[in-house]
């Protein structure tokens, strides 16, 4: 899905609301990022795989869709901290009733293969 189609007000909302989350690190982003700020770094390190050029881009595009804030302090050397906007937090709650309905789905999958 292009990044366009989340500016498009011609599409259905919830086209929007994917356009914004498209990708695969945008979801486990917001989830790391509800609990506390965090430094780039430590995004790092709690997502083995992904890059730092990736988690720049993300991050990046989730500040221009308003998602996250970045705060740099002026100290050396330069301390970077993404926290999520209350624009994010909205997103983020509204994402819960579908995580619930993924892990019930989920569940329901293990059953069905135990039951194989």
């Amino acid at each position: 899905m292009t990044r366009s189609r989340a500016q498009d007000p011609n599409v259905c909302g919830v086209t929007a609301a994917i356009a914004v989350i498209d990708g695969k690190w945008k979801t486990t982003l917001l989830w790391l990022l509800e609990t506390r700020p965090h430094r780039p770094g430590e995004l790092r390190r709690r997502l083995p795989g992904l890059t730092e050029k990736v988690l720049t881009q993300t991050l990046r595009e989730m500040e221009a869709d308003g998602l996250v804030h970045r705060e740099v302090h002026d100290v050396l050397p330069l301390k970077t901290v993404y926290s999520l906007t209350a624009f994010g937090r909205e997103l983020s709650e509204a994402l819960a009733p579908l995580s619930d309905w993924g892990h019930r789905r989920l569940e329901k999958l293990a059953d069905s293969l135990s039951l194989s």
